[in-house]
């Protein structure tokens, strides 16, 4: 009778186990690419801690689109295929019809963490009501600013909210490669080098002077010096010019930068991350690449102004923040943060 009851034992804990991987879990992140970076760490710690057979992110495509096939993150929905707004009506007035798309859509998840909504708000209220209409959900609201008390990195903030309402036990992934490029990739950065003639390089410095944050960049001749006195070291640099500085700087202003070293305009995301993998260092602000550059194990160096590190800061393998807390960080180029930046890409 013992050898049946360890086999029916055996056998019920491989359905609970098997069950339990068929489950999935969902991340409402609505932020930028820095937000969704740094939601990486609490998406694989639901992962693992709950045992989950996948988790998908739900947010702007063009940020999270580059998660799957190289993250721990499994699938990605987009934030404007369903209507969300929805969820803030007032919550007497909040109705759900027959076969309602949106209880079709979180039909598949046991568990949700939403970076949407506040805690006791319509929306949190109207979101645990469509959860739970087809099956049983367990719906956590996280905040994505911490505290001004709060002492540790953000990543740190987003799972210890998610310990406290749920009492799983999570540990924080800090330092590691959270975002890992494909074969795939690195091919199609090298074709990148290539058709810039850059393919024989040594050694390659990708250079992002902007951010979305006007206030988080630094003076823009830092980069350009840095990039200049990497050039008389036989150093290849290259300047990558997203939205943001294509609309704050000159066309003169992009001359003379592409007269120092080539300047690139125009990539996706998904090219950035292709070219990131080819490269040996990573030089910017605070800013959504630099985050990308830093958790793709890229040797990073982050230039922080106004804001934080120590709660904000780019997670990864090889990361060096340097701090400028000068009223003129953004009004005036500073000789000594490039010689930190030189030294420190040069040793």
């Amino acid at each position: 009778m013992r050898a049946n009851d360890d086999i029916f034992d055996l056998l019920e804990e491989k359905g609970a186990q098997m069950a339990r991987e068929a489950q999935r879990g969902l991340i409402l992140q609505p932020g930028a690419i820095g937000d969704c970076i740094l939601t990486l760490p609490l998406a694989e710690l639901m992962k693992e801690s709950l045992q989950l057979g996948g988790i998908d992110i739900l947010g702007h495509t063009e940020y999270i689109g580059i998660l799957p096939g190289r993250t721990c993150v499994d699938g990605i929905r987009s934030i404007d295929s369903m209507d969300l707004h929805r969820l803030f009506s007032e919550t007497k007035a909040f109705d759900l019809g027959d076969r309602d798309p949106l209880i079709n859509f979180f039909a598949d998840y046991a568990w949700i963490a939403t970076f949407l909504g506040e805690p006791d708000s319509n929306f949190e209220q109207n979101l645990i009501f469509t959860a739970n209409c087809s099956h049983s959900a367990e719906v956590v609201t996280l905040s994505m600013k911490p505290p001004e008390d709060f002492g540790g990195h953000l990543t740190d903030f987003y799972i210890q909210q998610f310990v406290e309402q749920t009492g799983v036990s999570l540990q924080g992934p800090a330092g590691k490669t959270l975002i890992r490029a494909t074969e795939a990739d690195t091919t199609n950065g090298r074709e990148s080098l290539k058709e810039m003639h850059l393919e024989a390089s040594e050694k390659l410095v990708v250079i992002q002077p902007g951010s979305g944050g006007l206030q988080k960049c630094c003076h823009l001749d830092n980069f350009v010096a840095v990039a200049k006195e990497l050039g008389s070291k036989g150093i290849d640099g290259v300047f990558l010019l997203g939205p943001a500085e294509l609309a704050r700087y000159s066309e003169s202003t992009i001359r003379d930068m592409s007269s120092v070293a080539t300047c690139l305009t125009d990539l996706s995301l998904t090219d950035v991350l292709a070219l990131l993998s080819c490269t040996d260092g990573f030089i910017g602000n605070d800013s959504g690449i630099t985050h990308l550059a830093a958790a793709m194990g890229v040797r990073t160096l982050a230039v922080f102004g106004p804001t934080n590190p120590a709660i904000y800061g780019p997670l990864g393998p090889d990361v060096r923040v340097l701090t400028c807390r000068s009223a003129a960080f953004a009004r005036e180029p500073s000789a000594n943060l490039q010689q930190e930046l030189l030294a420190a890409l040069c040793t």
